[in-house]
């Protein structure tokens, strides 16, 4: 797709209509309800829920179903990790009950303790599990599925696009391609040019992953790949803005500023809240340092000052045990970084 179509573009997942085609992509212990509500607010296209081990969420644990919820999110996806085709089928058909309106299947996920259970990026290694798993999943379900992936296993076996054809085959609506092979994990640089071998194989839309953290970067990855959007990791840990802006500068040309301190000052305490709403106090608190962490270093390069100032005052935040005094030290932080950027 080109930059001018993308610019007016709204992403068609199956029946589901999203305005826009950037998306903040699935995240373990970072794409809960409160980020991705607040990625939403800022005008991401969709927001995917961090991975659901499909048994767990069978089984009802706690923290799993935490995980999976959605309220307050317009349209729901959620991401889907197992190895098992009828429990990928039942956790689908709960995630569906309880408001799903996408479920994502994770075929990419490199960690080894996923892999060691033959699910995420192992599936790129027995493609014909793979494919009865993306079958049952597609057969339980009446919302759309897609489907997220990595170019191969390793370099010798880059079988992302056989698995993309067979996917949609079957029936799956969207295809996310993370442009590294699982041996890679996540080193060295994303392959753009190698997920347009997967655009060239399949109709449905295809995003590209991988590496976006610079917005001068949009043409090229797109360019590169081909692709109908693109799905940001890394490039909104501490700005959840960061998705809406990409899409921004493809409708105009231009990339729109960061909020100013306070706006994201204001941001990462209403993300605290939320944090310690939805898991409660102590899950609460330990979710929210790495965002806390995230947050600050976003702050201070939009200030244009030295990172140390951002690893002072989160090595002063994260020893806090009090949320209170938690909340107290992001505002000092964000008056600091707030008056520095103004001296």
């Amino acid at each position: 797709m080109t930059l001018s179509s993308l610019a007016t573009a709204n992403l068609q997942i199956g029946t589901v209509t999203v305005p826009g085609a950037v998306v903040l992509a699935p995240m373990a212990g970072i794409t809960d309800a409160p980020m991705r509500r607040m990625a939403l607010r800022y005008g991401a296209s969709l927001a995917v829920s961090e991975m659901v081990a499909s048994g767990a969420l069978e089984t009802g644990h706690e923290e799993t179903v935490l995980r999976s919820e959605g309220a307050g999110v317009a349209v729901h996806a959620v991401q889907l990790a197992g190895n098992e085709p009828a429990s990928m089928a039942r956790a689908a058909r709960i995630a569906e009950a309880a408001g799903a309106a996408i479920i994502d299947i994770n075929m990419g996920c490199p960690a080894k303790r996923v892999t060691t259970g033959l699910a995420g990026s192992a599936l790129l290694r027995d493609l014909d599990l793979a494919t009865r798993i993306i079958e049952s999943v597609v057969g339980a379900v009446s919302v759309p599925v897609t489907l997220k992936t990595r170019l191969g296993w390793d370099d010798g076996a880059l079988v992302a696009p056989e698995l993309a054809r067979r996917a949609e085959e079957i029936g799956v609506q969207l295809i996310t391609i993370h442009g590294r092979t699982r041996c890679q994990f996540y080193t060295g640089r994303a392959d753009w040019a190698a997920i347009a071998r997967v655009k060239q194989a399949v109709g449905v839309p295809v995003l590209a992953n991988g590496d976006l953290v610079d917005a001068e970067d949009t043409p090229v990855m797109l360019a590169a790949s081909g692709a109908d959007g693109l799905m940001i990791g890394r490039g909104a840990q501490g700005r959840p803005w960061f998705p809406g802006q990409l899409i921004e500068r493809l409708r105009t040309g231009r990339m729109p500023a960061d909020p100013a301190p306070e706006e994201q000052r204001d941001v990462l305490l209403e993300l605290y809240d939320g944090w310690l709403g939805h898991y409660g106090r102590e899950l609460g608190m330990r979710c929210a340092r790495k965002h806390i962490g995230w947050s600050l270093a976003a702050a201070v390069a939009s200030a244009g000052r030295a990172p140390e100032i951002a690893q002072g005052w989160r090595q002063r935040l994260l020893t806090l045990e009090d949320p209170v005094r938690v909340a107290e030290g992001i505002r000092d932080a964000f008056d600091d970084i707030a008056w520095r950027a103004a001296a």
